[in-house]
């Protein structure tokens, strides 16, 4: 363990131990992402995978004072991960086809719960605090994987812009979901009977923190100024509010999720400045992978190949399989008749459901703030399944997802549909293959951007040199200052 790196035998809880197992987090999940870059697996994947192998199960490096006193973790991430999925919310988007996208929206997520609640409850016969909690957790969907293969792939069309919103909308809908099911599971857990004000209750508790969450925005977009507030103190307000609002809802134990993505879509349209994303993008690294490092460590490796009393008699290996299988199923089946009741293209109908397999970020800070919250053997067989799940769909969420793309005739690997090129030369002879390849390849490097430094990095250099202007500039009039005193005195 970590406090035998220390003389005298330190405690697990000490400053030192806390910082250097903040250390040995970031380095492994980096190393990792070294040999799953190689592997094409994405960050995700990299980081469970780290946090499983420094966790207690295996090498045992983090002391678990450690592993459990960084909970907050999860508020954290959900916080960075729910403010920079509102900039998709503009409203002159949604006002183009926000109905249709709501129908298929809530198609896929619908099916995918039920599936998994049949599945888990009436076949299974898990219990219902169990059952009921994990099928909320069904109807999230990763954006991350998605929206990065879409920038790879440069796909655009309708197909692109209803995946975007749709992925966006999933979240709500799975919140809103989780927060009935973990009402529900609380009151039947202590046994007590049902009642519609325990579904109504999180409904308006979730509404309030959708205001509150707007109220912070209309704050942010306030104190934020794009055109007169330095960049770096742009970063430093956003942060400095985004924890605020994670510190309260932590205090009425409430996700969030709805309220950051609230405070994310009441800026975007308030400001139309979505650099602040990129930097807050470029910013948030470290957190994410601490959450998702620290979501391995508490992976339950025997609990996995074990039966758990808790929740019923069926191995957790084989209902994380089923759920795997049978998710796939639902959003699949979900998302083409929800794109038929629509009447959305063959092509959008077809293979919208591919792109809808990842899931990581939101379910696995879902799942921890569940497992936080039902605690016990209940709470760490959630967590469990979520985790083995989402490394499954990691592997083959960026892949399915690039297939829809291809399927669906978003993007084209053929240079002839890259760029359009006059076939004919000024004088109306036809132009050779040749000609018609130089002309095309001609136009792509004029389309081509004049560095290769991305938005985000971008984003973050600039205030970085802003920091730095600003105190350079500050040294110089003080020196000046200095010369004009001193030649006073002469």
């Amino acid at each position: 363990m970590i406090h035998l790196l220390y003389d005298g035998g330190l405690s697990d809880s000490s400053v030192s131990a806390a910082i250097i197992s903040i250390s040995i987090i970031l380095m492994s999940g980096f190393l990792m992402t070294r040999i799953t870059k190689k592997l094409r697996l994405p960050n995700v994947t990299a980081y469970i995978v780290a946090g499983i192998l420094i966790g207690p199960y295996c090498f045992n490096l983090i002391p678990k004072t450690i592993i459990t006193s960084t909970s907050f973790l999860s508020d954290i991430a959900l916080a960075f991960i729910a403010f920079s999925t509102g900039q998709f919310f503009r409203l002159d988007v949604l006002k183009k086809n926000g109905g249709k996208v709501l129908v298929v929206t809530l198609s896929e997520a619908i099916l995918a719960s039920l599936l998994i609640f049949i599945l888990t409850f009436f076949i299974l016969h898990l219990k219902l605090s169990f059952s009921i909690v994990l099928s909320a957790l069904a109807a999230t969907t990763a954006p991350a994987s998605t929206m990065m293969t879409i920038r790879q792939t440069g796909a655009k069309g309708d197909f692109v812009e209803t995946l975007l919103q749709v992925v966006a909308l999933d979240n709500i809908v799975g919140l809103m979901a989780y927060s009935v099911a973990i009402s529900i599971a609380l009151h039947s857990s202590t046994g007590e009977s049902f009642s519609l004000w325990r579904i109504f209750t999180p409904i308006l508790t979730n509404a309030l923190v959708l205001f509150l969450g707007g109220v912070f925005g209309v704050v942010l977009a306030l104190m934020v100024k794009p055109k007169t507030r330095s960049s770096d103190n742009r970063l430093i307000i956003s942060v400095a509010l985004l924890f605020a609002f994670c510190g309260i809802c932590t205090i009425f134990e409430i996700s969030p999720l709805l309220g950051c993505m609230s405070m994310g879509t009441v800026y975007i349209n308030m400001t139309d400045d979505d650099k602040l994303f990129k930097q807050l993008n470029y910013f948030s690294p470290p957190f994410l992978l601490m959450f998702f490092v620290r979501s391995g460590m508490s992976f339950d490796l025997p609990a996995l190949v074990n039966t758990s009393g808790a929740i019923g008699s069926s191995p957790l290996l084989l209902i994380g399989v089923l759920y795997f299988i049978i998710r796939i199923i639902g959003k699949y089946a979900g998302s083409f008749l929800g794109c038929l009741a629509a009447k959305k293209p063959k092509e959008t109908r077809n293979y919208l459901g591919l792109a809808l397999i990842p899931q990581a970020g939101v379910a696995i800070g879902l799942a921890a703030l569940g497992a936080r919250t039902l605690g016990g053997e209940t709470g760490n067989a959630l967590e469990t399944i979520i985790l083995a799940s989402s490394v499954l769909y990691e592997l083959i969420g960026p892949a399915s997802a690039k297939l829809s793309l291809y399927l669906s005739k978003s993007y084209s690997t053929k240079l002839e549909d890259l760029v359009q090129v006059s076939e004919k030369t000024a004088d109306g002879k036809e132009k050779s293959q040749v000609e018609l390849l130089i002309d095309r390849i001609q136009k792509i490097q004029k389309e081509l951007p004049a560095h290769t430094i991305n938005e985000a990095e971008e984003a973050f250099t600039e205030a970085a040199e802003n920091n730095n202007t600003a105190f350079w500039g500050e040294v110089q009039k003080q020196n000046m200052k200095e010369v004009v005193r001193k030649r006073r005195k002469s």
